[in-house]
């Protein structure tokens, strides 16, 4: 039936809101599609053990990725999120489906949530604890986001040397809340504190190991393929 989560013989309910080439996102209103969003929190709820389970599924948004192949239109994974969240987290709850693992999905999800969060004017974070696997996936989003910030800085024409660049002004260009940045600078061990006050530095070996990284990351989310506007949910009542 229609509340079925096998996307083979259809799509999944709500509007695509992406598609670029085989890839395209759903996004899925859990008042107006109960029983769909439901599905997609049992799913999650047998591979993420920590999370506990959203019977009411008003309060959230989910977004489905899907992959296009000569079989037809699959799910690959999906995030939920609350449509109005105090803390501005922008996932609640993230899953790659165990058999489109390993294959860049969850990277294109974090992906995807960061730019959803750019079009809303926000700095986004996931909501917190982090399973294990899902600390390591953003540790690894996080790191490639901050290195190629610090490097599109770098290459821009700067009037001052050495350029300089505030941690806000980082979170600003990534979309990324503070903790996030600073907690990334510190795992990649670029912040040192130099002379009185905070330097970041890069060495050429870390800037190889990150251009190596992403010379095998073969698709990106492309916001120029988001058809999409942020509504005021605050505005709206009972959602």
């Amino acid at each position: 039936g229609s509340s079925g989560i096998n996307a083979e013989y259809g799509h999944p309910p709500g509007n695509e809101i992406y598609r670029k080439q085989n890839i395209s996102v759903f996004e899925i209103d859990g008042r107006k599609n109960k029983s769909y969003a439901q599905n997609l929190c049992l799913i999650a709820k047998l591979f993420l053990d920590h999370k506990t389970l959203y019977y009411d599924t008003d309060p959230f948004l989910f977004y489905v990725m899907t992959e296009f192949d000569q079989h037809g239109l699959h799910m690959v994974g999906y995030f939920s999120k609350e449509k109005e969240s105090s803390e501005d987290y922008n996932v609640a709850c993230i899953l790659t489906l165990p058999c489109h693992q390993k294959k860049g999905y969850g990277r294109l999800l974090i992906e995807f949530s960061y730019l959803l969060s750019q079009v809303e004017g926000k700095l986004g974070s996931p909501e917190k604890p982090l399973s294990d696997l899902g600390l390591l996936s953003y540790r690894s989003y996080w790191s490639n986001a901050v290195l190629e910030g610090l490097i599109q800085f770098m290459d821009e024409p700067a009037p001052e040397k050495p350029p300089s660049l505030t941690i806000m002004e980082l979170c600003d260009r990534l979309c990324m809340k503070k903790e996030d940045v600073i907690s990334t600078l510190q795992h990649l061990s670029l912040i040192h504190y130099y002379k009185g006050q905070y330097v970041i530095c890069l060495n050429n070996e870390i800037l190889e190991q990150h251009r190596k990284s992403m010379s095998r990351k073969k698709v990106r989310i492309d916001g120029k393929f988001l058809r999409w506007q942020p509504k005021d949910w605050s505005k709206r009542g009972k959602w």
